[in-house]
């Protein structure tokens, strides 16, 4: 039983990551979420992991630092929300059935999380890199480094 849920909720997040790949946005970061989930049971989804992995990553630099995909896959998100909200009131969508209006909400959301991250880590990586030498970092004991005085102009 174990394992048919891992294969269906697996699949699901990997199908839903593979169609944000045509949307804007990290769409790698739910293939990389799906084949994790399909890792825990199946050894084949681990070698394919490693590459989403490195996709994701990539993917989520780029929206860090572009304000405009991070826009854009702020509206695909949305899109992908209403789509769920719309499909589970009623409203015929066609290809939609209450489980994958379910999964349109959550990669949504999902997109939504991963776009906040994405802006929060490339600030905090701006203001690190414009801190003064000798400054400690937000956590506390670990400083810039200032460089040598034979270096300095």
């Amino acid at each position: 039983m174990k394992t048919a849920v891992v294969a269906v909720l697996g699949g699901l997040l990997t199908l839903a990551g593979i169609g944000l790949l045509v949307l804007p946005g990290p769409g790698f970061v739910l293939v990389a979420a799906g084949l994790a989930v399909l890792a825990t049971r199946f050894s084949w989804a681990r070698r394919p992991l490693d590459y989403a992995k490195d996709k994701a990553e990539q993917g989520i630099e780029e929206v860090g630092r572009s304000p405009w995909r991070a826009a854009g896959a702020v509206v695909a998100a949305l899109v992908l929300v209403a789509l769920g909200v719309l499909a589970l009131i009623g409203v015929e969508l066609p290809f939609v059935n209450a489980v994958s209006a379910v999964v349109l909400i959550i990669s949504g959301l999902f997109l939504v999380g991963t776009v906040i991250f994405a802006r929060r880590l490339e600030k905090q990586e701006q203001t690190r890199a414009h801190r003064p030498a000798g400054t400690p970092l937000d956590g506390g004991g670990a400083y810039r480094a200032a460089r040598p005085a034979a270096d300095r102009p």
